[in-house]
């Protein structure tokens, strides 16, 4: 059944005559009846619908009104009960109207409807976006957090805690998710985006369990990648979003999503967006980003290897004018710039990270970094932030440090973006970020960069001072020595990385001396910092000199004995360690004690009066050794330690708290175990420790002497390798161009033997008649006049040859024997191998000449037969003449192979030559065998010499106890003592 649908004019009408009210109440009490008897779904619609034409007819409500629970549990009801599409439909946008006040209601009673909803009605996509919306309303808590401004803190955890609890109720049965995922693919508008808000909603409240639920999902993430490419800007924007929740801290996730080409589409986006000038989609690209590559290492591979490190370089043109930054420009340069940041960050790895800088200055993303720099109306917080990013940037990176090295600011006259850099650190009234940044940036900038070290170092030089402009150095000693305490520290810390781990421009730092006033002798630099300690100044001041004298005097020697010379510098350490003072001043007796504990740790014991036994001597009479040891642990103690201890970056919450570099803090780690040994070592324990290191050292030098000689002897058995190897490899191809040669002569053999039977039959059927003999006659003399001639040079060249292989035979003789000699010497193996195969290639030669002999003896055979034949038969057909032509192909052939013969004789000589150099080899080493048998025949000699001295002196002991009287038997009546009993055993078997 239907409901019947009452005209307007009716309930006016009705209205105005009571008449019509009571036919009209009457017949929808009938009406009632009816749909009650017929069991009709829709109950609440009818009792809305009375109730409605109730109060309109009589002007005032009948009964009590439904409560918000009450309504939403009706339409649940008809949710789940209706069979008409039309009629679900209805009761679902009612519960989407009523979801954001009734949000509690509504999430507890309609949620397993909403979600039969997606599953069975899929093919009405209303339906479906009403659900989503729905759902979205109750598990989003962006709407309640606006309303829970004007509510207590207690109601507005109790409403942030049911987006927690409906989400969890949702994702209970991981089959929601999917089936959420399935509806993205859905084109239809008012399906995809609600779908978009509800899964990015399920994510920001239960972010890690929806990960995982939609990483195991087939093609979970490929569905989402998919948001990306909607020509839909309002669905591509919240697919940013929901990318953004999905790849927080899932390292899997974000590897399948930048797999997905994530990087090709966000810089697309960025690009079509105007880059920096772009709007928020730029930056929910950049925040994408800097999920996808902050800390995985296997992303930053592939956003570099996939060359999009150059496609950031249009990012930073920022052009000339730069008088209006708006605030989301602003934003957008300053993740920009974090993302290069994060290539590069000294917590990736080293290898990573170099690659990066490479690429960066290469494709000139460095260069525009420091056009930025070095520009006028940039915003303090990105020039900070640019600052920091070139930073790490040159980290460590020689060709980028260089680079740097060389920029200069637009100024007149020009300066070094270096100066400039430092003139803004030590000046007080720079903010203090700006401030840090620049001291991370001359410390990247000095990072294991000793040229960039030296040449800080020089402008203080007394050598190297320009005064008509300002220098690094100059800059420093300024803020060194500033009324501003922070000035101070920052001005130490970057002097002490001038010196980090470079023993040459610690020493050449004694040579600055300083004028401190009019009429007064220059005083060191050294001396100037612990003259301001010994003042008594502000503890960040004294904390900055005591780290940049620790730096300065640590594996220096030299510096340490310039700070022991001044006679004042001990007390004051002595006093400052020893009096017991506020929790301010622990730190400074700590780095007392630690600047003490180098003092005797890299004594080099050139001064007497304070050596490093009379130094713990001090510490023991003055301090106590455990006093010294507790307040050196002050140290690492402390709170700020451990904070800077993590990053290289001076991050500090306010100038107070700029107390500890990064640096230093391993410099402490590495010298406070050493210098608490060394405290407590005696003088015996020292004299011992310096013996060993001596011995040490000549245990090293003895090994470091065997290393090369081992070395050396490897390179001389490697070069015999490769003579050995390069003489097999022309042996095995003299032996195949042999191989072919004999292949080749018997073919001609073959030839010949079909040319001689050829050549006797046609001498017997041919016919003799004069005129005809007489022209071949003519013909064959002049043939035979040119053979005569090739067979003189046949001859010639095989005399030559014979000759040359008589001499390669002398000398593969001698070669032969004084191979034998070597080889009966005990060595030479492998020569006589080689001299073996050369015998055999001989003889292969000697076969082969054979073969051309035999060859040319019978050639000479048919040439006289064909004489003969000329002179007595006068053969008149042509097949003669065509005979001998092939002939003479054929001996010219073989003149070509003879010349191949010689070529392979060059070769042998080679062979024989090399071989006639390890023979001189061999007859070295011969002649040091020989020299060594001499000498143990000499050593057999005089022990033979011995034995016959000590055979005489027994025998004369022997006669003295015979003239004695006591029996003494002779070493002959012994042996024939034992002969007759062994007879006498053999007697008896």
């Amino acid at each position: 059944c239907s409901p019947v649908c009452v005209p307007g004019s009716v309930i006016q009408h009705s209205a105005r005559f009571p008449y019509y009210c009571i036919i009209f109440h009457l017949f929808y009490i009938f009406y009632a009846a009816y749909v009650n008897s017929c069991q009709l779904v829709l109950k609440h619609r009818t009792s809305v619908s009375m109730n409605f034409f109730r109060g309109v007819i009589t002007g005032q409500a009948t009964g009590p009104q439904p409560t918000g629970a009450e309504t939403i549990q009706k339409l649940c009801d008809r949710v789940a009960s209706s069979t008409l599409l039309e009629d679900r439909r209805d009761a679902v946008r009612a519960l989407k109207s009523l979801s954001k006040k009734y949000r509690m209601e509504v999430g507890t009673q309609a949620m397993d409807h909403l979600i039969n909803i997606l599953q069975t009605d899929r093919s009405d996509s209303e339906i479906l976006g009403y659900a989503l919306d729905t759902l979205y309303n109750i598990i989003c808590n962006d709407e309640e957090e606006e309303q829970d401004e004007s509510e207590d803190e207690n109601a507005q955890k109790q409403t942030d805690d049911l987006g927690a609890q409906f989400t969890e109720k949702f994702i209970q049965d991981p089959e929601h998710i999917t089936l959420l995922l399935t509806l993205l693919e859905e084109f239809d508008f008012h399906v995809r985006w609600p779908g978009v808000k509800l899964l990015t909603a399920l994510l920001k409240n239960q972010g890690v369990q929806v990960q995982g639920i939609v990483l195991v999902s087939p093609m979970g993430v490929s569905r989402l990648m998919d948001l990306l490419a909607d020509s839909r800007e309002v669905i591509r924007n919240d697919g940013l979003l929901l990318l953004q929740q999905l790849t927080k801290g899932n390292a899997a996730i974000q590897k399948i999503v930048a797999f997905e080409n994530a990087f090709e589409r966000l810089l697309e986006i960025i690009s079509d967006e105007g880059c920096s000038d772009g709007g928020i989609v730029v930056e929910d690209c950049l925040l994408l980003l800097l999920n996808l590559l902050k800390n995985n290492s296997s992303n930053q591979n592939f956003f570099k290897e996939g060359s999009y490190i150059q496609k950031m370089k249009p990012w930073f043109e920022v052009g000339d004018d730069n008088s209006g930054w708006s605030a989301q420009k602003v934003t957008n340069l300053h993740l920009m710039l974090q993302l290069v940041r994060v290539m590069v960050s000294p917590v990736n790895s080293p290898g990573a990270t170099a690659s990066c800088q490479k690429s960066m200055y290469q494709c000139g993303l460095l260069q525009q970094l420091c056009t930025i720099l070095m520009a006028t109306g940039v915003p303090a917080d990105i020039l900070t932030e640019t600052i920091n990013t070139v930073s790490e940037v040159i980290r460590g990176s020689q060709v980028n440090q260089d680079y740097f090295a060389s920029v200069n600011a637009p100024s007149n006259p020009p300066r070094p973006a270096i100066v400039v850099l430092l003139m803004s650190m030590v000046n007080e009234r720079q903010p203090f970020v700006l401030r840090c940044a620049v001291l991370y940036c001359f410390q990247c900038f000095l990072y294991r960069n000793q040229k960039g070290q030296g040449e800080i170092v020089s402008t203080l030089l007394p050598s190297t001072i320009d005064a008509n402009s300002i220098s690094a150095g100059q800059l420093l000693c300024g803020g060194l020595f500033s009324v501003d305490s922070l000035s101070n520290w920052c001005a130490a810390v970057a002097l002490a990385h001038a010196l980090q781990d470079n023993l040459t421009q610690k020493e050449q730092l004694l040579r600055v001396q300083l004028a401190t006033s009019l009429g007064k002798p220059p005083v060191s630099l050294l001396q100037q910092c612990t003259n301001i300690l010994s003042q008594g100044s502000k503890v960040q001041t004294r904390v900055g000199l005591l780290m940049l004298l620790c730096t300065w005097i640590s594996n220096c020697p030299i510096a340490v004995t310039h700070f022991l010379h001044n006679q004042d510098n001990v007390p004051f350490l002595t006093a400052q360690i020893s009096e017991n003072l506020g929790e301010d001043e622990r730190l400074v007796q700590g780095l007392c004690a630690l600047l003490l504990g180098i003092c005797i740790y890299y004594n080099d014991n050139s001064l007497e009066n304070y050596t490093k036994e009379k130094l713990k001597q001090l510490i023991e009479k003055r301090i106590g050794k455990e006093n010294f040891v507790e307040k050196l642990g002050f140290i690492t103690k402390h709170e700020l330690y451990s904070r800077a201890a993590l990053k290289p970056q001076p991050i500090f919450p306010s100038p107070e708290q700029m107390l500890f570099d990064h640096e230093f803090t391993k410099l402490v780690k590495e010298l406070e175990g050493v210098i608490t040994k060394a405290v407590h070592k005696s003088s015996e324990e020292d004299k011992k420790e310096e013996e060993v290191k001596k011995t040490l050292e000549q245990h090293d030098n003895i090994v470091t002497q065997y290393k090369e000689l081992i070395r050396e002897q490897d390179a001389q058995i490697q070069e015999l390798k490769e003579q050995v190897a390069s003489m097999t490899t022309q042996t095995d191809q003299m032996q195949a161009t042999i191989s072919q040669q004999l292949s080749q002569i018997q073919q001609h053999k073959d030839q010949y033997n079909i040319l001689k039977l050829k050549l006797g039959k046609d001498s017997q059927s041919q016919p003799s008649t004069q005129a005809d003999g007489s022209q071949v006659n003519g013909l064959q003399t002049e043939e035979l006049s040119q053979l005569r001639e090739e067979l003189e040079e046949l001859r010639k060249q095989h005399t030559l040859l014979q000759t040359q292989v008589g001499d390669k035979d002398a000398l593969i003789d001698s070669l032969k024997s004084a191979a034998q000699t070597s080889e009966s010497s005990g060595g030479g193996s492998a020569n006589t191998e080689l001299l073996q195969e050369l015998e055999a290639l001989k003889s292969q030669v000697q076969s082969q000449l054979a073969d051309i002999n035999q060859l040319k003896t019978e050639r000479q055979e048919l040439l006289r037969r064909a004489e003969a034949g000329a002179a007595d038969a006068a053969p008149s057909s042509d097949g003669t003449s065509d005979a001998i032509k092939e002939l003479e192909s054929r001996l010219s052939a073989q003149m070509s192979e003879t010349e191949r013969l010689k070529e392979s004789q060059a070769g042998l000589e080679q062979q024989l030559a090399s071989a006639t150099s390890t023979v001189a080899i061999l007859q070295t080493e011969k002649s040091k065998l020989q020299s060594e048998l001499q000498e143990s025949k000499k050593e057999q000699d005089d022990l033979l010499m011995l034995l016959a001295d000590q055979d005489q002196k027994i025998h004369g002991l022997k006669q003295r106890l015979k003239d004695l009287g006591e029996p003494v038997e002779d070493e002959d009546d012994i042996d024939a003592r034992e002969q007759t009993s062994d007879e006498e055993d053999e007697d008896e078997d």
